[in-house]
């Protein structure tokens, strides 16, 4: 598999212009699942889209979309495409919550829920070395359902000092990706994704940036390149 998708990816990649692929080899080396975020129920699409451009941003590429009473909508204005290079997770149905949350622990991932309860870490010492981190965020007027908080591992705050209570929840996620990921890039951990998971998400990539990407794969394995 690993060879197919390294001369899938040597075919494709002719069919982009040459600063369209340097970039994508740039971005993809960057690129980091040991942060992922998590939406629970949000319902303003500005937001939600806002919070998709911020992860792009800082290299977080999963982002995990609970879906219970409200359904999660991309303003298209807002993330200028920025979801077409996210790996985008979504939870329906009965209990999405505990489904979300259930399937993240079974990867490894401590659940950190954003809360205004005291105690937890404060932004500046959630410690970072303790494995995978899910960042949860919940919905613009309540938060966090209690579900979620009854099954988090760890709380985080931004501490505020006016007489607001609460940051909106895009510059909430902005201010926590950025501190978190600076921290990661000072760090010696093995944050960035393997060389096997950069190869898949940079075919990915290329497939949706391509007209008719599958058209010509079909016909690149019919040619016999890849054996």
């Amino acid at each position: 598999m690993e060879q197919e998708n390294t001369a899938l990816i040597e075919y494709l990649s002719q069919f982009v212009t040459p600063e369209r692929l340097s970039k994508m080899h740039r971005v993809v080396a960057e690129r980091t699942r040991y942060l992922t975020v998590v939406l629970e129920d949000i319902f303003q699409p500005h937001n939600a889209s806002a919070v998709l451009r911020s992860c792009d941003a800082f290299g977080v590429q999963d982002v995990h979309i609970i879906e219970d009473r409200n359904s999660y909508q991309v303003n298209p204005d807002v993330e200028l495409g920025t979801s077409q290079w996210l790996t985008l997770q979504r939870y329906k149905g009965e209990d999405p919550t505990v489904k979300a949350i259930t399937a993240l622990k079974s990867r490894g991932y401590r659940i950190v829920a954003t809360s205004p309860r005291t105690d937890g870490y404060t932004l500046a010492n959630l410690p970072i070395h303790q494995g995978p981190i899910a960042l949860m965020f919940g919905t613009e007027l309540t938060g966090l359902t209690p579900t979620a908080l009854e099954l988090a591992d760890d709380f985080v705050t931004i501490p505020m000092f006016g007489f607001v209570e609460s940051f909106n929840i895009s510059v909430s996620a902005a201010l926590c990706l950025y501190d978190i990921t600076t921290r990661l890039r000072k760090s010696e951990l093995s944050y960035k994704l393997q060389k096997d998971e950069q190869d898949q998400l940079l075919l990915t990539w290329l497939r949706k940036n391509i007209k008719k990407a599958d058209a010509l794969e079909r016909a690149f394995k019919r040619s016999g390149s890849i054996v």
